[in-house]
Protein backbone atom coordinates (compact mmCIF):
# COMPACT_ATOMS: atom_id res chain seq x y z
CA UNK A 1 0.00 0.00 0.00
CA UNK A 2 1.33 3.40 -0.83
CA UNK A 3 1.70 6.25 1.62
CA UNK A 4 -1.23 8.07 0.02
CA UNK A 5 -3.62 5.18 0.60
CA UNK A 6 -2.50 4.83 4.22
CA UNK A 7 -3.00 8.57 4.80
CA UNK A 8 -6.45 8.46 3.16
CA UNK A 9 -7.48 5.39 5.16
CA UNK A 10 -6.27 7.05 8.38
CA UNK A 11 -8.31 10.17 7.56
CA UNK A 12 -11.47 8.11 6.91
CA UNK A 13 -11.04 6.19 10.19
CA UNK A 14 -10.45 9.40 12.14
CA UNK A 15 -13.62 10.96 10.66
CA UNK A 16 -15.64 7.84 11.49
CA UNK A 17 -14.45 7.97 15.10
CA UNK A 18 -15.22 11.70 15.41
CA UNK A 19 -18.67 11.33 13.87
CA UNK A 20 -19.48 8.23 15.93
CA UNK A 21 -18.42 9.86 19.19
CA UNK A 22 -20.05 13.23 18.56
CA UNK A 23 -22.60 14.75 20.86
CA UNK A 24 -26.27 14.17 20.24
CA UNK A 25 -28.46 16.98 19.03
CA UNK A 26 -30.63 16.91 22.16
CA UNK A 27 -31.45 15.05 25.33
CA UNK A 28 -32.34 11.40 25.17
CA UNK A 29 -36.09 10.95 25.13
CA UNK A 30 -37.37 9.05 28.13
CA UNK A 31 -40.93 8.42 29.09
CA UNK A 32 -41.98 10.76 31.89
CA UNK A 33 -42.96 9.09 35.14
CA UNK A 34 -46.70 9.02 35.43
CA UNK A 35 -48.25 10.78 38.41
CA UNK A 36 -49.66 8.88 41.40
CA UNK A 37 -53.14 7.41 40.92
CA UNK A 38 -55.51 10.25 41.91
CA UNK A 39 -58.08 7.80 43.32
CA UNK A 40 -55.68 7.00 46.19
CA UNK A 41 -53.30 9.98 46.38
CA UNK A 42 -54.25 12.83 48.72
CA UNK A 43 -53.49 16.28 47.30
CA UNK A 44 -52.82 17.80 50.73
CA UNK A 45 -51.26 16.40 53.87
CA UNK A 46 -53.86 15.87 56.61
CA UNK A 47 -53.07 18.06 59.64
CA UNK A 48 -54.41 15.67 62.27
CA UNK A 49 -51.98 12.79 61.61
CA UNK A 50 -50.57 10.81 64.53
CA UNK A 51 -47.32 8.85 64.66
CA UNK A 52 -47.19 5.10 64.14
CA UNK A 53 -46.39 4.58 67.85
CA UNK A 54 -49.37 6.72 68.93
CA UNK A 55 -51.80 4.92 66.62
CA UNK A 56 -50.50 1.48 67.63
CA UNK A 57 -51.14 2.35 71.30
CA UNK A 58 -54.57 3.95 70.93
CA UNK A 59 -56.38 2.63 67.86
CA UNK A 60 -58.94 -0.11 68.19
CA UNK A 61 -60.10 -2.42 65.45
CA UNK A 62 -62.36 -0.45 63.10
CA UNK A 63 -61.27 3.05 64.22
CA UNK A 64 -60.77 5.71 61.55
CA UNK A 65 -57.13 6.83 61.75
CA UNK A 66 -54.72 9.26 60.14
CA UNK A 67 -51.17 7.98 60.54
CA UNK A 68 -47.79 9.22 59.36
CA UNK A 69 -44.50 7.35 58.99
CA UNK A 70 -41.67 6.38 56.68
CA UNK A 71 -41.73 3.51 54.22
CA UNK A 72 -39.51 0.74 55.55
CA UNK A 73 -39.07 -1.49 58.55
CA UNK A 74 -38.06 -4.56 56.58
CA UNK A 75 -35.49 -5.45 53.91
CA UNK A 76 -38.38 -5.62 51.46
CA UNK A 77 -41.28 -3.48 52.76
CA UNK A 78 -43.39 -4.18 49.66
CA UNK A 79 -45.84 -6.87 48.62
CA UNK A 80 -45.12 -7.26 44.92
CA UNK A 81 -48.17 -6.81 42.75
CA UNK A 82 -50.28 -5.48 45.64
CA UNK A 83 -50.79 -1.99 47.01
CA UNK A 84 -49.35 -2.98 50.38
CA UNK A 85 -46.27 -1.77 52.24
CA UNK A 86 -44.83 -1.28 55.72
CA UNK A 87 -44.17 2.04 57.46
CA UNK A 88 -42.22 2.84 60.63
CA UNK A 89 -42.46 5.64 63.14
CA UNK A 90 -40.61 8.77 62.03
CA UNK A 91 -38.66 8.82 65.31
CA UNK A 92 -36.55 5.83 64.17
CA UNK A 93 -33.27 6.48 62.39
CA UNK A 94 -32.52 4.77 59.11
CA UNK A 95 -29.05 3.27 58.84
CA UNK A 96 -28.17 5.88 56.20
CA UNK A 97 -28.70 8.59 58.84
CA UNK A 98 -25.92 7.21 61.04
CA UNK A 99 -22.45 8.54 60.34
CA UNK A 100 -20.18 6.01 58.67
CA UNK A 101 -22.85 3.37 58.16
CA UNK A 102 -22.77 1.62 54.79
CA UNK A 103 -25.82 -0.62 55.14
CA UNK A 104 -27.14 -1.55 51.65
CA UNK A 105 -30.76 -1.54 52.91
CA UNK A 106 -31.00 1.46 55.27
CA UNK A 107 -34.81 1.35 55.14
CA UNK A 108 -34.88 -1.85 57.22
CA UNK A 109 -33.90 0.27 60.27
CA UNK A 110 -31.72 -2.58 61.56
CA UNK A 111 -29.22 -0.07 62.95
CA UNK A 112 -31.75 1.40 65.40
CA UNK A 113 -33.11 -0.33 68.51
CA UNK A 114 -34.44 -3.51 66.88
CA UNK A 115 -36.44 -4.49 69.96
CA UNK A 116 -38.34 -1.24 69.53
CA UNK A 117 -38.89 -1.76 65.78
CA UNK A 118 -41.88 -4.12 66.01
CA UNK A 119 -43.72 -1.64 68.24
CA UNK A 120 -43.04 1.09 65.67
CA UNK A 121 -44.38 -0.56 62.49
CA UNK A 122 -47.70 -0.67 60.68
CA UNK A 123 -48.78 -2.38 57.49
CA UNK A 124 -50.60 -0.22 54.95
CA UNK A 125 -53.05 -1.79 52.49
CA UNK A 126 -54.56 0.53 49.93
CA UNK A 127 -58.12 -0.63 49.33
CA UNK A 128 -60.66 0.09 46.62
CA UNK A 129 -64.32 1.01 47.13
CA UNK A 130 -65.19 -2.66 47.71
CA UNK A 131 -62.62 -2.87 50.53
CA UNK A 132 -60.26 -5.12 48.54
CA UNK A 133 -56.51 -4.52 48.32
CA UNK A 134 -55.69 -2.79 45.04
CA UNK A 135 -53.88 -5.30 42.78
CA UNK A 136 -51.17 -2.86 41.69
CA UNK A 137 -47.75 -2.53 43.28
CA UNK A 138 -47.77 0.48 45.65
CA UNK A 139 -44.54 1.79 44.11
CA UNK A 140 -46.29 2.03 40.76
CA UNK A 141 -49.65 3.19 42.14
CA UNK A 142 -48.27 6.04 44.27
CA UNK A 143 -44.78 6.59 42.78
CA UNK A 144 -43.13 5.95 46.16
CA UNK A 145 -39.88 4.41 47.35
CA UNK A 146 -38.20 3.35 50.57
CA UNK A 147 -37.69 5.99 53.29
CA UNK A 148 -40.30 8.38 51.90
CA UNK A 149 -42.64 9.92 54.44
CA UNK A 150 -46.33 9.19 53.91
CA UNK A 151 -49.52 10.15 55.70
CA UNK A 152 -52.43 7.74 55.43
CA UNK A 153 -56.15 8.02 56.11
CA UNK A 154 -57.95 4.77 56.68
CA UNK A 155 -59.38 2.21 59.04
CA UNK A 156 -57.39 0.38 61.71
CA UNK A 157 -57.40 -3.42 61.67
CA UNK A 158 -55.90 -5.41 64.52
CA UNK A 159 -54.93 -9.06 64.55
CA UNK A 160 -54.79 -11.32 67.61
CA UNK A 161 -51.10 -10.47 68.16
CA UNK A 162 -51.85 -6.73 68.28
CA UNK A 163 -50.27 -5.94 64.90
CA UNK A 164 -51.69 -2.89 63.15
CA UNK A 165 -52.83 -2.78 59.55
CA UNK A 166 -54.39 0.35 58.09
CA UNK A 167 -56.87 -0.13 55.26
CA UNK A 168 -55.97 3.04 53.41
CA UNK A 169 -58.47 5.17 51.56
CA UNK A 170 -55.96 7.90 50.76
CA UNK A 171 -52.21 8.48 50.94
CA UNK A 172 -50.27 11.72 50.96
CA UNK A 173 -46.67 11.33 49.81
CA UNK A 174 -44.21 13.93 51.04
CA UNK A 175 -41.97 14.76 48.07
Amino acid sequence: MCVRHIALLSLVLALAIVIGCGTSSGPTATAPASPPDPRYALAEEPAEAKSVIEVRKAAKDGDEVTITGRIGGDRDPWIKGRATFVIVDASLKACSELEGDTCPTPWDFCCDDIGHLNDSKATIKIVNEAGETVPTDARELLRVKELQTVTIRGQAKRDDAGNLTVLAKGVFVKR
